[in-house]
């Protein structure tokens, strides 16, 4: 079992479907109430790239891809439409707060804040793109003094934060994902028509 830092083809998986899910337990009482209870703290997403196949060639590069990572056996990335980005579409330095400086600590894990002030969820980002990550201490993007891991998200500085500095990142990223399938059920519907409806894809969470 092994990860693999490629990405899905990307023109396929923009026509693809779906999003985050969520594991909640819900307890209906002799008296009409509930309880709920979630057993996640991480929301998981799940993906079917089987709506983004448009022709044979698009088959082709999906079995290819699927044969190189053994079905199930190994992880790669996966771009998601709607949700790559820490904020806008060009990240800025101080889209995400990931920390504020002691004066001794010098890692900090990239997330993404999803909410306002009520209940927010953050989300850690394990799989930044290679390029795109900007960050500022206190407000200031530094020239330099520090480096981000994008295999994991954490971004390292040479000298740590001063105490009470606010470090904020911006950053564009993908999915962590593998396979949830070990079978693809193609059809040949065409001269260049192939169909694969179900190529489920899961989240690997960190």
């Amino acid at each position: 079992m092994a990860f693999h830092h490629v990405r899905f083809p990307l023109d396929i998986a923009l026509g693809a479907r779906g999003g985050p899910e969520r594991r909640t337990e819900v307890v209906t009482l002799a008296g009409g109430g509930e309880r709920r209870n979630g057993r996640w703290a991480h929301s998981r997403r799940r993906y079917n790239a089987g709506y983004g196949v448009k022709s044979r060639a698009d088959m082709q590069a999906v079995l290819a891809f699927f044969e190189e990572r053994r079905g199930r056996l190994h992880g790669f990335l996966w771009r998601d439409g709607l949700d790559h980005s820490s904020g806008g579409a060009v990240p800025l330095p101080q889209d995400q707060a990931i920390g504020t400086g002691d004066g001794e600590r010098t890692q900090f894990q990239l997330v993404k804040r999803y909410g306002a002030a009520f209940d927010p969820y953050l989300r850690p980002i394990a799989k930044p793109v290679a390029g795109s990550v900007r960050v500022a201490v206190d407000g200031v993007e530094p020239a330099g003094g520090w480096s981000v891991d994008v295999t994991s998200g954490i971004v390292g500085f040479a000298v740590a934060p001063p105490p009470g500095a606010a470090v904020t990142a911006g950053f564009l990223f993908d999915v962590p994902v593998r396979f949830d399938t070990d079978r693809l059920d193609i059809e040949l519907n065409g001269f260049d028509g192939a169909e694969a409806p179900d190529i489920p894809l899961v989240e690997i969470l960190p």
